[in-house]
């Protein structure tokens, strides 16, 4: 008998078509899988096996040859077992299983006959749905994923009995409700707030300027002086994720295995902040399976790299691609990925090895050669893709123990929506969400300067000695603060701040 079921597999963060084709014959007991299916479906033989019997099911002890089509696709995972027993099960007429064919199938099994959750289920029904499969039975704990979901009928298993009796008509189950995104945006709350953070106000500034168009910042500043805790603060003013973007956010982090199943989706917009010490693949994907790295983690939120110079200077260069293009290709000799990866970057360091070099108080104890061995680390290239440069001072004993208060996020993050609106509305025909994303042609179409603004940054452009890619971002900052102040043209001031937060390339580098 044959008998044929759907299933999904995944290749980066697309679903694609499986079908699941079961052949039992009479000969000698006999199972095998083929169709390019790696170690963890190979042993799905005796995951099924067991499922099957402790189900009190009849297992075929025949000879049963399982294909998952097309044979020239790599498959990865445990997620075709449920599947796969289906499809063995209806081979067997007396089981009495029908309308197998109306649904497609995901779910690792247990020996006992449980389904266990599996990882990638968003992106794999939003593929499935553009297909035009609209019936799916999953796992029971990965329904909440799949509720944010419109247009399709999911249903949730427990076991592999459950799901067998459903198929026969003998018991009914409910597709998983729809939930609204909205109701869950509403409730982010951050442990810190901008209001904790004692002075530092030339760093708020440069802060508020990066949330509110999307740049990348990178901030200087002695051991002690509080360039973490602005960092942390910072989501607490980004905008809020749009459905769109907690989708495609979801999907990553359900790939890696990250996504909180009892909330389903990613609510709030991502903070990674991975060690100095991590590896080039653990910060870019890839491995055996080319999963999703932090930085992909990070999409349409933030990486925080802290102590920047003391990454390796091959992990800071994979961040060209990312910063430039907003996605990174994982190529693998098995496979060629590519993650979008569209994040702010938010670094931080200090000025040489020990944190003294400039201090007005502390001396610095490092040679100039440690100090230009510290600081080549950070390439031109990497430097230029870093829209704010900003010194930031050690806070003074008075402003620590002053009394008076400190802006909260709430007000700040409220210019900062006021002007991504501003953005929004400027780019509504394009695929732009932030100033920051502006092409060449874009800057020169928004970017339009008076005589004084030019001629400030052609003054700067030459003594400065500035790459044509510095120029354009001194620009679209130059633009982000204007839509803070909301002028509809760039003012001689807006651009000599934004050029203010390009020298320090070269006071340093």
């Amino acid at each position: 008998m044959l008998a044929k079921v759907v299933s999904f597999g995944l290749k980066g963060i697309d679903g694609f078509k499986i079908d699941i084709e079961a052949d039992v014959s009479n000969g000698l007991p006999h199972f095998e899988i083929v169709g390019m299916a790696d170690t963890a479906i190979k042993e799905s033989k005796e995951r099924v096996r067991s499922a099957i019997r402790n189900s009190a099911l009849e297992y075929p002890v025949k000879r049963i040859i399982v294909n998952l089509a097309p044979a020239d696709m790599k498959k990865e995972g445990a997620l075709y077992d449920l599947g796969i027993a289906i499809a063995i099960l209806s081979c067997n007429e007396e089981n009495g299983i029908k309308n197998e064919k109306d649904f497609a199938f995901l779910g690792e099994l247990s020996f006992d006959g449980s389904v266990k959750k599996i990882k990638g289920l968003l992106p794999i029904l939003i593929s499935a749905r553009n297909l035009g499969y609209k019936k799916f039975i999953v796992p029971y704990e990965n329904i909440v994923e799949a509720s944010f979901i419109d247009g399709i009928e999911v249903y949730g298993v427990h076991s592999l009995i459950e799901t067998v009796e459903f198929l026969k008509g003998e018991k009914e189950l409910a597709p998983v409700k729809s939930c609204k995104f909205e109701n869950l945006s509403s409730s982010t709350t951050y442990p810190l707030d901008f209001s904790h953070v004692k002075g530092q106000k030339m760093a708020k500034r440069a802060l508020e300027i990066a949330a509110a168009g999307g740049h990348n910042l990178l901030m200087i500043g002695p051991p002690g002086s509080g360039k973490s805790m602005l960092a942390k603060c910072f989501p607490t003013i980004l905008p809020n994720l749009t459905f769109e973007e907690a989708l495609e956010v979801t999907k990553i982090h359900s790939i890696a295995g990250e996504l909180d199943l009892k909330q389903g989706i990613v609510c709030n917009r991502p903070f990674r902040s991975p060690h100095h010490t991590a590896s080039t693949v653990s910060l870019t994907g890839g491995g055996t399976n080319s999963k999703p790295g932090e930085i992909s983690l990070a999409h349409n939120g933030v990486l925080f790299l802290d102590e920047f110079p003391e990454y390796s200077r091959h992990t800071i260069e994979t961040l060209r691609q990312p910063l430039e293009d907003g996605v990174i290709t994982v190529a693998r000799s098995n496979a060629t990925i590519t993650y979008p990866a569209n994040f702010t970057l938010i670094a931080s360091m200090n000025p040489c090895p020990c944190g003294n070099y400039g201090s007005k108080d502390k001396e610095c104890k490092c040679s100039p050669s440690q100090i230009n061995k510290y600081l080549s680390k950070l390439s031109g290239p990497i430097m230029d893709r870093i829209d704010i440069h900003i010194e930031v001072e050690n806070v003074t004993y008075d402003q620590l123990k002053s009394e008076g208060e400190e802006e909260c996020s709430v007000s700040i993050k409220a210019r900062v929506d006021e002007a991504r609106e501003i953005q929004l509305k400027r780019f509504a025909k394009d695929k732009n969400y932030s100033n920051a994303q502006m092409t060449s042609v874009q800057t020169k179409k928004y970017c339009k300067l008076d005589q004084i603004g030019e001629q400030l940054l052609k003054n700067a452009f030459e003594k400065l000695k500035l790459s044509a890619r510095a120029h354009d971002r001194i620009l679209r900052v130059a633009r982000t603060i204007a839509d803070l102040e909301r002028e509809e043209n760039i003012l001689a001031k807006h651009i000599a701040e934004a050029i203010s937060y390009r020298t320090l390339d070269r006071k340093y580098f």
